[in-house]
């Protein structure tokens, strides 16, 4: 009787999963990832042997009654090496980005596990290879940390947003269940150590957003919307979700989950630099690129069509918008936007009286200026065929689409939509009202820009943003991708000085620091949002803003600190293009030019003048002589800037 309880104790406990460890490690060995299969699939990743993200569960929750990642076992785990290079159909930061990372794959039964450990951070993915359709029901995605950090947390109030938030500084342990943010954010670590997470490969599912745990004080986990069931629509761009299903996605095939993402960073310059959410994204899927062309753009919202000293009125006419063609024509703009008004709002297809689009942009040819056309998502989709062949006939360059907030599957489809319907008619796309980028810009390039940022709109009724924000989005938001913040303010105060104004915006901080911008942050359909008629009285500022690129060839970090200041040089073909920003703290940075070539270099210079403590529209331009030894000394008043270009002589 004995041997056979032994031997019915050996078979129970042969059966019973034993927890195995798989690691995969970053190409340098920095970063590590450690996953232990067992009743449940944990991760933890180690930075030069210290901990950075506890044992974290991860799991994905089927309406077939299978729960990724829970009571199962490895198959056999495969791992990769990649080396490759990308070259982007629009660059960003870089003409050509080194793509290089180990990849370890965790097959199970129908689904796999995958790692992805870069040398700045590493990222994970669920790959489901169920023939027969199912939902998703929930996922888990949690990211641990050992101890209780400082944040920067864009706190959402509902999952129906624009995501426009203000990085709130508190601590994990300030985040409960009931609390919530839209990605990317950012986690201090200490030690110069940062995490960032956001996702990328964002297709056929929600988006992510990060609550806090009550059982884990030093936690945050992944919160999603559901399906949308029923949706109310009020006015022309309000289309509210008013019921949601207990399942976040429908899926009908084999396929791939988007990447959850941490950029990890030992300094904050290589937050800038990093460009992972891009590479993780999938390839360009536009065979005839040729037509896709970034620039930029003079914009006619902000300013509120306020032009003066003309013998026209002023407003949403073709008089209007053609003073705006010959001000992007005189200065090597690329495109003017006819935002709000040019449509009647219940009808994309009625345009105003006072406007006729041909017409403009037949003027806009002879002017070799493009015309995009802003449009509200819902009244594009009634008529989306009719309208986008429209514009094709018209020969408008692309379309601003707005008001779509919110990322639940069907809007992330919709994004998808826009996006290869428009490639199709060779129309680029510019996203308002929408979540943060999150690779879509690579796999279809004719996504220039999205907003999701609380940008320089928002100084017509608010006090925010200002300086202290402008310092943290390099570091966060613009690391998802494009950024359109819509710079260029020529009225600037003080903080003291600042308001609130609708028909006549001013900018928080100085001149300088409104052009240090267009360094600094990075749009390839960068807007001039301020008044052509401002713009003609600035022509110093107008040398600066009218070569100015909109993207890049190379990028260098020469100073920074997340919330604090930035310094970025960047290269667009011979020519070196110098951006700083300082918070309302006045800031004196020492710069080395050791990154240009051996030879004699001229250096024309924008800073902040003498009295740009009490008038913030004071500046200096200069122009020095420099080479590759010389160490530049940048001043900065209280939301101050600094902005040069260097060329060879």
């Amino acid at each position: 009787m004995k041997k056979y309880l032994f031997l019915l104790i050996v078979l129970f406990i042969s059966n019973v999963l034993v927890a195995k460890d798989y690691s995969v490690s970053s190409p340098d060995g920095k970063i590590k990832v450690l996953v232990t299969v067992d009743d449940q699939t944990t991760y933890a990743v180690s930075l030069n042997g210290s901990e950075i993200i506890s044992p974290s569960p991860v799991s994905m929750t089927l309406s077939n009654g299978i729960v990724l990642g829970r009571d199962t076992k490895v198959k056999k785990a495969k791992t990769i090496s990649i080396e490759e290079q990308i070259q982007p159909v629009v660059q960003r930061k870089y003409a050509s980005i080194d793509d290089i990372y180990n990849q370890m794959s965790l097959p199970f039964k129908d689904y796999s596990l995958q790692f992805r450990a870069y040398n700045d951070g590493v990222a994970w993915r669920w790959v489901s290879e169920f023939d027969k359709p199912f939902n998703v029901i929930s996922e888990e995605a949690t990211f641990n940390f050992p101890t209780d950090h400082n944040i920067w947390f864009p706190e959402e109030e509902s999952m129906y947003s624009h995501q426009e938030r203000e990085y709130l500084r508190i601590k994990l342990s300030d985040v409960d269940e009931t609390r919530f943010c839209s990605t990317g954010m950012l986690v201090d670590c200490g030690n110069n150590t940062k995490v960032y997470i956001s996702e990328s490969d964002l297709t056929d599912y929600p988006g992510m957003y990060l609550k806090g745990m009550d059982d884990n004080l030093f936690g945050l986990q992944g919160k999603f919307p559901g399906v949308v069931l029923e949706a109310e629509q009020r006015g022309d761009r309000d289309v509210r979700p008013t019921k949601y299903a207990d399942f976040i996605a429908e899926c009908f095939e084999p396929r791939t989950f988007p990447w959850r993402a941490m950029i990890i960073t030992e300094n904050d310059a290589d937050l800038v630099q990093s460009e992972m959410i891009y590479k993780l994204a999938p390839e360009c899927r536009i065979e005839d690129t040729g037509w896709i062309k970034p620039g930029k753009v003079a914009w006619d919202w902000w300013n509120a069509l306020n032009i003066y000293g003309v013998d026209f009125e002023s407003g949403v006419n073709n008089d209007t918008y053609k003073y705006y063609i010959d001000f992007a024509s005189e200065y090597g703009l690329d495109y003017i936007i006819l935002d709000e008004g040019w449509y009647h709002l219940d009808d994309i297809m009625y345009v105003v009286d006072a406007i006729n689009i041909q017409e403009l942009v037949d003027y806009g040819k002879e002017k070799n200026v493009g015309i995009i056309l802003w449009v509200v998502w819902k009244a594009l989709d009634d008529k989306l065929a009719e309208a986008l062949d429209q514009f094709e006939k018209w020969e408008v360059k692309g379309i601003k689409i707005d008001f779509m907030q919110r990322d639940d599957q069907w809007m992330v489809n919709f994004y998808e939509k826009i996006a290869r319907e428009c490639a199709s008619r060779h129309l680029l796309v510019d996203y308002h009202g929408a979540y943060k980028p999150s690779g879509l810009n690579r796999t279809y390039p004719n996504v220039l820009s999205f907003e999701g940022v609380k940008g320089m709109e928002n100084e017509k009724w608010s006090n925010l943003p200002d300086p202290e924000h402008d310092l943290t989005l390099p570091f966060i938001r613009n690391v998802a991708g494009p950024m359109d913040y819509t710079p260029g303010a020529m009225l600037n105060a003080t903080k003291q000085n600042f308001n609130a104004v609708f028909s006549e915006p001013m900018s928080q901080g100085t001149r300088c620091h409104q052009l240090a911008m267009y360094v600094v942050f990075e749009s390839p359909l960068q807007m001039l949002a301020d008044n052509p008629s401002n713009y003609y009285r600035e022509p110093e500022c107008m040398e600066f803003l009218s070569p100015v690129p909109s993207v890049w060839d190379d990028t260098k970090v020469l100073a920074s600190k997340v919330s604090d200041y930035i310094a970025v040089a960047r290269r667009s073909g011979n020519n070196w293009y110098l951006g700083a920003m300082t918070d309302w703290t006045p800031r004196s940075i020492e710069i080395k030019l050791d990154f240009l070539e051996p030879g004699n270099y001229t250096l024309q210079l924008w800073k902040d003048g003498t009295n740009a403590t009490k008038h913030a529209a004071d500046y200096k331009m200069e122009t020095i002589s420099v080479t590759n030894t010389s160490t530049i000394k940048i001043e900065m008043a209280p939301g101050g800037g600094w902005a040069g270009i260097i060329k060879k002589k």
